[in-house]
């Protein structure tokens, strides 16, 4: 996963976006290329392009949204890994949700969905509402995060009406 991440943002810090250039067949491919790489370099190269990515995605007025993101989750999926407390309410955790309207503009067949998220004025309307009426989501930021990315939820306290969990993840799709 880290090779992953690492050799995403080296796409965009290098502006280097051939045709479906977030693709899973792409992914694999980077990866395969540093299958040979000591784990040092693979968290170095991870590392820099951290640092370089950040004002390219931030200039970008959106359109590397949905990759911040997906980084930001994927740390999340580290820290669990690692057995960290709050793994997907780490650093960020205030920001994250503004990411998600580019990840459901990603993932065209996103059910829309209204969040209540806690300690937010404004539920996050996220979607089209087209023929189908928006599921309501009411809960954690974490929580909703971890929904959208296919991560379980175990134990988790919210409230989802209108949708099923599998059908608000956006990356399994």
């Amino acid at each position: 996963m880290i090779a992953h991440c690492g050799s995403a943002l080296m796409r965009v810090v290098e502006s280097r976006f051939e045709p479906d250039v977030f693709s899973p067949e792409c992914n694999e491919r980077d990866i395969a290329d540093r299958a040979t790489w000591s784990h040092a370099e693979v968290i170095d190269e991870l590392e820099r392009t951290m640092t370089e990515a950040g004002p390219v995605i931030a200039a970008a007025g959106g359109l590397f949204d949905v990759i911040a993101l997906g980084e930001w989750l994927h740390a999340g999926d580290v820290r669990e890994a690692v057995g960290a407390p709050g793994a997907y309410a780490g650093a960020g955790i205030e920001d994250a949700p503004a990411l998600t309207p580019a990840a459901f503009a990603y993932a065209k067949t996103a059910v829309p969905v209204h969040a209540d998220l806690d300690g937010r004025d404004e539920p996050l309307v996220l979607g089209s509402s087209g023929e189908r009426p928006p599921a309501r989501f009411i809960g954690s930021a974490p929580v909703f995060l971890r929904l959208i990315a296919g991560r379980p939820v175990i134990g988790a306290r919210y409230e989802l009406a209108g949708a099923k969990e599998a059908e608000l993840n956006l990356f399994g799709r």
